[in-house]
């Protein structure tokens, strides 16, 4: 990549290589464990992204690990850079990306799911291995938010996590990650183009607007660690990752889940938002109850 000048970039508070690399990791990692647990039929069972099955979910993850390579190689005027430069709608660009999926997803040659993950997991890894040198510098802008190669790790961060919740929903579990409040730094480091404030709930009634004035004002995350967990019903869960990151529920377990909540939202907006699930309905996979979700990442 190019060495350019990355003055007056504001970076996310919080969002650091050391934490940082340790949940792409654990992201990896936990795609990893879950897609072990498939057998021949659940490869080919739907999974939560629409016309999708799980060995499609998988080849995906495959796709993008090596997309990231070529935008690191290109930057700061990847494909990516010269499609986010146009500063186009979130929904347009969420089309574009999604056209850019199918095409790359049907240019697949054939594979097994595990052969699928195994690419995955070592292209990403890879990726990560080439990241802290060049941490700091330009990856590529979105209207005025210039996104660092270390941003964009934060959009991997992501990407990895909310599919790990595709995965592992796809074996009717439910998936949480360990530290949702570093993912949600890594999303607002590495997507300005997906506002978390268009989730439906906003943090609280003073931030509704936030993405129109610059989606990396203060961080409403940096006030103090969460004292009560999703809309106010005990602490996090904010241990290590042995300890159920992933669920086998009983029977209902999944649709219970997004029963509660459907009626945490019509309650109302909290003051303090669970962040993964703030990240789960940001890229459509939760909603309000008023439309299907639909996911966009």
């Amino acid at each position: 990549m190019d060495r350019t000048d990355s003055a007056g970039s504001q970076p996310v508070r919080g969002w650091s290589p050391g934490p940082a690399l340790a949940a792409f990791h654990d992201g990896v990692t936990v795609i990893c464990e879950i897609s072990a647990q498939f057998g021949d039929a659940g490869w080919i069972a739907p999974s939560p992204c629409p016309e999708w099955r799980v060995i499609d979910l998988a080849g995906h993850l495959r796709c993008v690990a090596d997309d990231f390579h070529e935008y690191l190689d290109d930057a700061p005027a990847s494909r990516l850079a010269r499609l986010m430069a146009r500063g186009a709608h979130p929904d347009t660009l969420a089309r574009k990306l999604a056209r850019q999926n199918a095409a790359e997803l049907a240019a697949l040659p054939d594979a097994s799911g595990p052969e699928h993950i195994d690419a995955f997991a070592s292209s990403a890894r890879s990726y990560a291995q080439r990241l802290l040198p060049i941490w700091d510098l330009p990856h590529h802008q979105y209207r005025d938010v210039l996104v660092t190669v270390g941003g964009m790790a934060g959009a991997a961060c992501a990407e990895w996590h909310l599919h790990a919740w595709d995965l592992a929903r796809a074996q009717g579990k439910d998936y949480r990650p360990a530290d949702p409040d570093m993912l949600l730094r890594g999303w607002r480091a590495g997507m300005p183009h997906l506002p978390l404030e268009g989730a439906g709930l906003p943090f609280r009634g003073s931030e509704a607007g936030r993405y129109e004035a610059g989606p990396h004002e203060a961080d409403p995350y940096e006030t103090g660690p969460y004292a009560t967990g999703p809309y106010g019903t005990g602490p996090y869960e904010t241990g290590p990752h042995g300890t159920r990151r992933y669920d086998r529920p009983g029977p209902d377990h999944a649709v219970a889940a997004d029963v509660a909540t459907a009626r945490a939202a019509a309650a109302g907006p909290a003051v303090r938002e669970d962040p993964w699930h703030v990240m789960l309905r940001a890229s459509g996979r939760i909603s309000l109850g008023r439309n299907p979700p639909v996911p966009v990442l």
